[in-house]
């Protein structure tokens, strides 16, 4: 276990790695891996530990009745999902979360985070504190996804999600977090006719891209 790693993660945040290693047995902590592909936890399932990526990725998917899948999120190192769930254990995930890639994950049992250890100690209160900056900040980017699918057509609804990334960036140039399967996932449309929009939009003057880098342009008239 990387402690120093694991003391710069936004859940452990303001921990030294001495302290870190120090919860993880008062936490109840679990590491698991997970091949790419592979399902971590399922809907219907309930769960009572949130996960910390430590190695790969996750991406949290959302299936219908057809099978159509959607996309919600994705949790890269340092991330954490099913915190929300693991609160309240006796909910059933709605989503499911699957390994986008080779991984390792670190299970957190939520009931020992929520309820202070008999120490009493400031790091401990500093990660009930973090939790919840993390589940204020995870609300605001499920906002922003339906702010993203709103729109009627394909074309709003990448410069809709290109806007966002760009602000975010700083910068007209960005990296996509998704490849474009996982893209046409999040904004709930076919990935053919995405990829066929964004041809269009990169001829039409408004991007240009080189794999998963985009840039903004500004069209002259």
């Amino acid at each position: 276990m990387d402690y120093e790693f694991l003391s710069n993660t936004r859940l452990f945040r303001g921990t030294s790695p001495q302290e870190a290693r120090q919860m993880l047995s008062c936490l109840a902590a679990v590491t698991r891996a997970y091949q790419k592909g592979e399902t971590i936890c399922r809907a219907g399932e309930q769960i009572c530990a949130a996960g910390l990526v430590l190695r790969g990725s996750v991406t949290v998917e959302s299936d219908d009745f057809w099978g159509n899948r959607s996309v919600l999120s994705r949790a890269a190192p340092g991330d954490i999902f099913g915190e929300a769930y693991a609160c309240l254990p006796e909910q059933p995930l709605l989503v499911s979360v699957v390994a986008a890639a080779n991984c390792e994950v670190l299970f957190l049992d939520m009931a020992r985070v929520m309820r202070v250890c008999s120490n009493a100690c400031a790091h401990h209160s500093r990660i009930v504190q973090n939790l919840l900056a993390l589940c204020a900040e995870k609300n605001l980017q499920l906002s922003q996804r339906m702010l993203h699918t709103a729109p009627k057509t394909i074309r709003a609804r990448l410069l809709s999600c290109f806007h966002e990334m760009s602000q975010r960036a700083g910068s007209r140039h960005f990296s996509l977090p998704y490849n474009r399967q996982a893209l046409a996932d999040y904004l709930n449309v076919d990935r053919s006719a995405m990829c066929a929009e964004l041809s269009k939009m990169k001829a039409d003057g408004l991007i240009d891209y080189t794999k998963n880098t985009v840039t903004l342009l500004l069209r002259t008239f």
